[in-house]
């Protein structure tokens, strides 16, 4: 589903004020953060602009610059909404645009070291809120072969990442944005994926989720949902037996005010995990609304 950018309005649109107020709980990996622009094509490594920057900084920490989603760091590119909006693409920035971007690269850069491949709005916002950073872009083309040598050159000088670390990393940062707060606590130190496209995610031979790759998002198994339930994230709390996989309001007696439709949930019923699935209401919705169906379960304890 593409999300149509096509004005200054579009800050405002929920998806572009959810996604930036997920980044502001993200952290970056290493000492270092590689500033890059945007591309039309999405996700943004398919563009033949990243496909260049990839060969130098896929070691690195990746930040994209962008608006109206103001950043996004490489590990969740593939991720809705950010991986199908549709944004004409100026060179010029408002003031709202720069500000807003620039607040989340300060807030996701405090304390590395920058180095940025920035020109037109992307670098403006970059300077209206950072002091200290190197911008290798030269005549304001990010993609020519001097700014990419000053590129090559300048991380010579930055230690690069482990890819291990890497991946790790990036599954806690989509568990983070997914279920918010403690969101990266899902992944365990021992997970392992399994498979080409769509990830299997496994913790001592036990599937977790699945990492959908069309949205990014992970997809819950009955043991991710214990471990959610152990966090209390996203839980959604009710009195009856299920023998369906439709859980309708009237049965639901607290759910997580977090929870907004199409979100990962676990249903629990007397500390029990009994299922987990995809939202279709609100949690405030869940408690308040007299019908309606509050959640669609892929999976269910069978007795």
């Amino acid at each position: 589903m593409k999300v149509i950018c096509s004005s200054e309005e579009s800050l405002y649109r929920p998806e572009a004020v959810r996604w930036r107020q997920r980044m502001e709980m993200m952290e970056p990996l290493g000492d270092t953060v590689v500033l890059l622009p945007c591309s039309m094509k999405k996700p943004y490594s398919n563009s033949k602009s990243h496909q260049k920057f990839r060969k130098l900084t896929r070691s690195f920490q990746e930040l994209i610059v962008t608006s109206p989603f103001g950043i996004c760091p490489r590990e969740l590119e593939n991720t809705f909404p950010i991986q199908s909006y549709d944004v004409s693409t100026t060179g010029s920035w408002s003031c709202d645009e720069i500000e807003e971007t620039g607040k989340l690269i300060a807030k996701y850069c405090e304390g590395k070291n920058i180095v940025a491949n920035l020109a037109g709005g992307y670098l403006e916002s970059c300077e209206a809120y950072i002091d200290d950073f190197t911008n290798v872009c030269t005549d304001g083309r990010p993609t020519s072969a001097d700014s990419l040598y000053n590129l090559r050159m300048e991380l010579k000088n930055h230690e690069r990442l482990n890819r291990m670390d890497k991946t790790l990393h990036g599954l806690r940062s989509i568990g983070k944005y997914q279920f918010g707060e403690n969101g990266d606590k899902f992944i365990p130190d021992n997970v392992k994926t399994k498979g080409m496209y769509h990830k299997r995610i496994l913790s001592n031979g036990v599937q977790l989720a699945l990492l959908n790759k069309d949205y990014g998002l992970f997809r819950l198994n009955m043991a991710g949902g214990e471990i959610l339930k152990n966090l209390r994230i996203h839980i959604v709390s009710i009195d009856f037996d299920l023998k369906t996989n439709t859980v309708f309001a009237p049965g639901i007696e607290k759910a997580d005010h977090n929870i907004i439709p199409n979100d990962e949930v676990v249903v629990v019923r007397d500390d029990t995990v009994v299922g987990v699935g995809r939202a279709v209401m609100t949690g405030r919705e869940m408690e308040e609304c007299n019908n309606g169906i509050g959640v669609k379960l892929k999976h269910r304890l069978k007795r």
